[in-house]
């Protein structure tokens, strides 16, 4: 379910994001991380895009959401390597 896409390929971590809504992006980041493998987290979460090639971090940048920014910012550098 988390990483259930709608017709436009979004998820739920998508719409968050495109919503301003931190507080549900953040308590689908506690799921994600109880529920899906650190690839998971990676290539479907953070670096996931929907049928326009846009991330969540799209989303909030389209927006001007600092606050999602930062949270998707500091959860990247958990996961993510420049790799």
């Amino acid at each position: 379910m988390l990483l259930g896409t709608e017709k436009e390929g979004r998820t739920s971590w998508h719409c968050a994001a495109n919503w301003s809504n931190s507080e549900i992006l953040e308590k689908l980041w506690e799921w994600a991380k109880q529920k899906l493998t650190t690839e998971e987290i990676k290539n479907k979460l953070l670096l996931g895009t929907d049928q326009d090639g846009k991330t969540a971090w799209h989303y909030a940048d389209e927006l001007g959401n600092t606050k999602i920014l930062q949270n998707i910012w500091e959860w990247a550098k958990e996961n993510l390597t420049t790799e």
